[in-house]
């Protein structure tokens, strides 16, 4: 079967009403509110022949923009944070109606590009400007050494609905410091404030040509795929297989941030109080629609009980709902209808199979795709709400005998993207350090990705690559070496012409360079 028609952006398949029939998918895509039900918006598709001439036209503005130099593409982009800031407002609204989230957290996005831009504007020109290396012997020391940085030209990017900007703009702007062009692809179900603030940086802010938007689902991802140099894709293990596979046909590389079912560990010892907030907030934050939401939490016997009367009282407190332009809830809508029915079934499996529900585990009633927070006990690894990722409000709770036990069933896992421990700081780092993953918060709760001077990827399935710090911005380049002769004058003994005195002088000269103790003088 053709890759082409495999390939799909991870929004999961809505089989209800929503989906509408062929004609409407091919008039364009509604978008729909999740907190409500109503259509918000339709947006046209971007088919094949759509997406290659938005690449191509972007890709003829590249080298013009990779010749402005890091301060000049600063200069640019500070534009876009300043538009950013003094708009976000008008970007919460946007994105409350596309995704169903509270006010609070869709108010987060527009903050988080910001702080990319000064971020990545700051240290762009320590970590992709020219490099001189320094000469490790006599020999390269002849030479100088030095390394540039220079862009993939054009840079796809294929980003979920549960972070419309940042896992979408928060991945350009490095990629456009480096001096790339970019064009995203939204998730179908949230295209409405990414593709207001590309329209705004062309229309409004008076950006060049150097990034773009296209719409669409399975076929416009692959499209996107074929025509880009470097491929960004943010979504589920399942899915990143695909795009790593297409992309494979065309030798395109890729960056995959996939999948979690982030383990947090609350040994003996722990301020309890805390890590019970952090793991309601990691928990149910954003609905649980995070990578890195807190899935499965294991607790030291001593403490267990304790905790969890903490735990179930927080999130019993929380408040669920729709919350206009006022901070009125804690926990929104889920954005996928797809994935709250994946969440129900992981709850239902579960209680079926002997878990607990002792706060929330079923719907809301009412209009919205709401999901009660949810907290399980008498879990265990059995159950696919213990395995496979949830990403929604749901957090499973084992009780284990010691350390050791916790650390075996964090580390059972396909996947690892990041993790936290609570306990006394010199134990909980002594933990930390045997998790398998790519990032751990110790005493803490998902920093990690709020702090763009680390990177933050995955290890097994749960991604290739990394996104923040150097990594973040030196993935979409390509090192080049630029090796100088210091002594363009002087003859070659390494060049033609091959003789018994030349290859004697060479032997001597290497044997002294690369030798150590009497070899470097015997011979």
């Amino acid at each position: 079967m053709n890759p082409k028609t495999e390939t799909a952006p991870d929004q999961g398949s809505q089989k209800d009403a929503r989906d509408g029939d062929e004609d409407a998918r091919t008039a364009g895509i509604p978008v729909f509110n999740p907190a409500t039900g109503d259509v918000v918006e339709t947006v046209p598709t971007d088919g094949p022949t759509d997406v290659a001439a938005t690449v191509a036209r972007v890709r003829s503005n590249q080298a013009e923009w990779e010749a402005l130099g890091i301060k000049g593409r600063h200069t640019k982009l500070d534009l876009l944070r300043d538009w950013v800031l003094d708009n976000s407002e008008r970007i919460t609204d946007s994105m409350q109606l596309e995704t169903g989230k509270v006010r609070a957290e869709a108010a987060n996005e527009g903050f988080y590009v910001a702080d990319q831009i000064n971020f990545y504007g700051r240290k762009a020109g320590r970590w992709i400007g020219e490099e001189r290396v320094r000469p490790h012997s006599l020999i390269t020391a002849s030479r100088k050494l030095r390394i540039q940085y220079r862009p993939y030209p054009v840079v796809g990017l294929i980003s979920p609905w549960n972070f419309p900007l940042v896992l979408s703009l928060g991945d350009a702007i490095p990629a456009l410091m480096a001096g790339a062009v970019v064009v995203m692809k939204p998730s179908e179900f949230t295209p409405l404030t990414l593709g207001m603030i590309v329209d705004a940086w062309h229309d409004e802010i008076g950006g060049p040509d150097v990034m773009a938007c296209v719409n669409g689902a399975a076929e416009t991802a692959t499209a996107l795929i074929d025509e880009s140099d470097f491929i960004g894709f943010t979504g589920s293990d399942r899915t990143g297989k695909l795009v790593m596979a297409r992309a494979a046909e065309t030798l395109t590389p890729v960056s995959l941030e996939l999948g979690g079912k982030d383990p947090m560990i609350v040994l003996d010892g722990a301020d309890l109080d805390r890590a019970a907030e952090a793991a309601a907030w990691g928990g149910m934050m954003n609905s649980g629609q995070i990578c890195m939401s807190v899935e499965r939490v294991y607790v030291e016997a001593p403490v267990y009980d304790e905790f969890i009367g903490k735990l179930t009282e927080k999130v019993e407190g929380l408040r669920q709902g729709a919350d206009g332009t006022e901070f009125g809830s804690e926990v929104g809508a889920m954005t996928s209808p797809a994935q709250i029915g994946i969440v129900e079934d992981q709850v239902e499996d579960a209680i079926a199979s002997g878990a607990k529900a002792l706060t929330g585990g079923s719907r809301l009633e009412g209009d919205g795709d709401y999901f009660r927070p949810t907290v399980l006990v008498d879990v265990d690894h059995s159950m696919r709400v213990m395995k496979d990722e949830t990403f929604g409000p749901v957090v499973g709770v084992m009780k284990v005998g010691d350390t050791e036990e916790a650390i075996r069933l964090a580390n059972e896992t396909r996947y690892g993207l990041s993790a936290t421990v609570f306990g006394r700081t010199g134990q909980a780092e002594k933990v930390a350090r045997r998790i398998e993953c790519g990032g751990v918060n110790v005493n803490d709760v998902l920093f990690n990705a709020l702090t763009p001077g680390v990177p933050m990827g995955g290890w097994k399935e749960s991604g290739i690559g990394w996104r923040n710090g150097l990594h973040g911005i030196r993935k979409y380049c390509r090192s080049e070496a630029i090796v100088t002769a210091r002594f363009p004058w002087l003859p070659e003994p390494f060049w033609f012409p091959y003789t018994p005195e030349r290859r004697g002088l060479i032997n001597r000269l290497t044997r002294f360079v690369t030798g150590r103790g009497r070899r470097r003088i015997k011979g």
